[in-house]
This record gives C-alpha cells, sequence and structure tokens, in this order.
C-alpha cells in the first residue's frame, strides 16, 4: 500500500513477525479435528487413555503414580476438561463452515429451481403458441381432400380436352379450314 502524506506513518514495533495463515486454513483444521472426535476410532482411544491413566494411578508402582486416586484423579479430570474446551469451539466452527456450505448449495439450488421453472414456464407458452398455429394451420386430411379434389378437377379438364381432340378440328379465324 502506497504511504499518504495526509495521515501519520504506523509504526509497528513486533517482537516476533506474525504468523500468515491462509484464510480458510484453520477452519480446514477445525473440521478434521471435528470430524474425527465423532468417530468411534475416537472415542476407543479416549477410552483406552482414560483406562490406561486410571490404571498406571491405581495400580502402577507408589512412587511413579502421578495422578491420585484420593483427589478423584485431579490432573485426569483437568485433561478431560481440556480437551472439551478445545472440543466445543472447534465443533462449533466445524458447524458454521457446514452451515455456509449448505446455504451456498441452497441459494445454488434455489437459483436453478427458478431457472427450471422459467424453462417451463417458456416451454408452455412456446406449446400454447404452436397449438393455436396448428388450429389455424391446414391439417394432413384437409390437404387430402384438397389435393383429390384438385386431382378430379385436372382428370375432368384432361377429359374435356380429350374430347374435344375427337370433335372435329375447329376452323380459323378467317373461316376456312387450315391446309393439310
Amino acid at each position: 500500500m502506497a504511504e499518504r502524506l495526509d495521515q501519520p506513518r504506523e509504526i509497528r514495533t513486533t517482537i516476533l513477525p506474525r504468523p500468515r495463515f491462509a484464510p480458510d486454513a484453520f477452519g480446514r483444521i477445525a473440521e478434521r479435528i471435528a470430524r474425527f472426535m465423532g468417530t468411534p476410532r475416537f472415542l476407543l482411544y479416549l477410552t483406552l487413555f482414560c483406562a490406561a491413566w486410571l490404571a498406571w494411578n491405581s495400580w502402577g508402582p507408589a512412587n511413579l503414580r502421578f495422578d491420585s486416586a484420593e483427589f478423584g484423579f485431579t490432573a485426569l479430570t483437568l485433561m478431560l476438561s481440556l480437551q472439551a474446551s478445545y472440543a466445543a469451539p472447534l465443533i462449533l466452527l466445524a458447524q458454521n463452515r457446514q452451515d455456509d456450505r449448505d446455504r451456498v448449495a441452497a441459494e445454488q439450488d434455489r437459483s436453478r429451481a427458478e431457472r427450471s421453472l422459467a424453462d417451463t414456464e417458456f416451454l408452455a407458452r412456446e406449446m400454447a403458441s404452436l397449438r393455436i398455429a396448428l388450429g389455424e394451420v391446414a391439417t394432413r386430411d384437409f390437404v387430402r381432400s384438397e389435393l383429390r379434389n384438385l386431382l378430379e378437377e385436372l382428370e375432368e379438364a384432361r377429359a374435356d380436352r380429350s374430347e374435344d381432340d375427337a370433335a372435329p378440328a375447329p376452323r380459323g379465324e378467317s373461316g376456312t379450314r387450315p391446309r393439310g
């Protein structure tokens, strides 16, 4: 961005450079985590983790136990609370992203349905105009009857001509017969 002379310079002092991520990177990661947390594999791993924790801290060597049953496994409770406190926002973020995708898909479906409706209405109007036009157009039977009538007229005309040819030849305008 170009510096402007009418505004003071921004001087940012940062100890550590700010990491740059793709705008959607965190959302994709959150969706992967939320998707994994909703699987039976995650539930099995969490159950095995808690069972191993409880077994070690209940029956393991007394000097190597790090969480006491006397205090209600406080460290395990804190670990599970920490996991839940991170899981809830990640799941909500994944749901929000899915809602956004669903909204976009619904808008696309709605626009596709509107186009289909417009196309259907156009085709209905075209079919109606064709039906009206066909009412004014000669049908096949009408054309056949007209052709039959014309054929009959031509046959009558031909028959009349052949009768005229069989009759004596007419005289010319001068009243004399043409010489042969």
